[in-house]
């Protein structure tokens, strides 16, 4: 990225050279330009202070969508009614009974690696796996997380190109499949306990969810699963390429869950998400008028050096309770328990095959805006 765009607190990054290196020139923004304008997202903001003061405001910094969008695209009281009625799907008992499902599919999707030389993990195991857990847990037919997992790649696409007509047929094609499910466990007489048939019955302010919103759900339920996927290629990069955190976590597989936290902070897998103004703001010294979007860039937040001595290295004992890999504030990531949970079984069982694993001689393809996660990663397993 050139001075001038940064001077200029005009940039673009659809830009090659900001798609190259998202965390490099994210981080350069916060310190030279921390209120930065696009054409393409509005107005961006990259310090961990400024973003901690517009999501402990969600008044003056709406999160509603003008479609709809359960929970996160609605703001209170509405936002509040819909999150206390879904939360228990992310509860430590929910996460309890799917963890022995969720490590069968990974021993499952992991063996047979194990002697196949190069392998492509994205597409080998940390798509089908992410999906296949969020089957298991709708108790939808296995099969379809193939059809989750063209519906997540292209919602990427779409959020790239900002194609309307892509956007439509992928929302349609999502609609079909969750109500196809929902009419299966809905006629069936048989008392089946799963996240659909509960959602089936859920109800907010007396009234039961209907066919839209459950879809709605399903829609941020399933996209977040591309953050797992995109998370788990970023922690599996670092680890092929740091063989004693490797060991570390073999010898200390209790280190896992902060070690998690701690690469998703320096790495993050999703680069930002957007604000409204509902008033006019001044931030940085930059005027934001009311109405204009806000993007909130996680992934140099949490690279902030004001926050986060030496922000760039990976340090195991760090205390990481001012992160925002799951953002913060009413809007903060309702399905964190089980991404945390999916990605840590992952990285147990995987850690427990192998002696070694490493990058193979086939480079890794980062993905692009909007996601920082990656396209491939071939690695060998010793």
């Amino acid at each position: 990225m050139s001075d001038k765009q940064l001077n200029d607190n005009d940039w673009d990054p659809l830009d090659p050279d900001s798609l190259k290196n998202q965390r490099q020139t994210y981080d350069e923004l916060r310190e030279r330009c921390p209120v930065a304008h696009s054409e393409f997202i509005g107005w961006s903001l990259f310090r961990h202070d400024d973003i901690a003061k517009v999501l402990a405001d969600p008044e003056t910094y709406s999160n509603a969508s003008r479609f709809l969008a359960i929970p996160n695209g609605m703001d209170p009281p509405m936002h509040s009614a819909y999150r206390k009625a879904l939360l228990s799907h992310f509860s430590a008992d929910q996460m309890n009974l799917l963890e022995p499902k969720a490590r069968n599919v990974a021993a499952s999707l992991l063996n047979p690696l194990m002697s196949s030389g190069d392998t492509d993990f994205i597409e080998s195991f940390a798509t089908p796996y992410a999906l296949k857990t969020l089957c298991l847990m709708l108790g939808w037919p296995d099969e379809q997380w193939k059809c989750l997992a063209g519906w997540a790649h292209g919602t990427q696409h779409v959020a790239f190109t900002k194609d309307p007509v892509a956007g439509k047929a992928l929302a349609e094609l999502f609609d079909k499949h969750v109500k196809i499910n929902l009419e299966k466990y809905r006629s069936s007489e048989a008392n089946v306990d799963n996240a659909t048939t509960t959602l089936l019955k859920t109800e907010v302010n007396g009234k039961r969810l209907d066919d839209e919103q459950i879809v709605s759900v399903l829609r941020n339920w399933t996209a977040g699963h591309g953050t797992v996927v995109a998370g788990l290629s970023i922690i599996l990069l670092h680890l092929a390429e740091d063989f004693d955190l490797q060991n570390l976590l073999r010898n200390e597989p209790a280190r896992i869950p902060a070690v998690i936290e701690e690469i998703l902070r320096v790495d993050g897998p999703l680069v930002a998400n957007r604000r409204t103004t509902t008033q006019d703001v001044e931030i940085q010294d930059k005027k934001i008028l009311k109405g204009e979007s806000i993007s909130l860039m996680w992934i140099a937040a949490n690279r902030d050096p004001r926050v986060f001595d030496d922000a760039e290295s990976i340090q195991v004992n760090r205390e990481t309770k001012d992160g925002m890999v799951w953002g913060q504030g009413i809007h903060d990531c309702m399905g964190a328990p089980l991404a945390r949970l999916e990605i840590r079984i992952a990285l147990e069982e995987l850690l427990f095959r192998t002696k070694q694993f490493c990058l193979s001689s086939t480079s890794p393809i980062r993905s692009i805006y909007p996601s920082n996660g990656l396209e491939s990663l071939f690695l060998q397993f010793n």
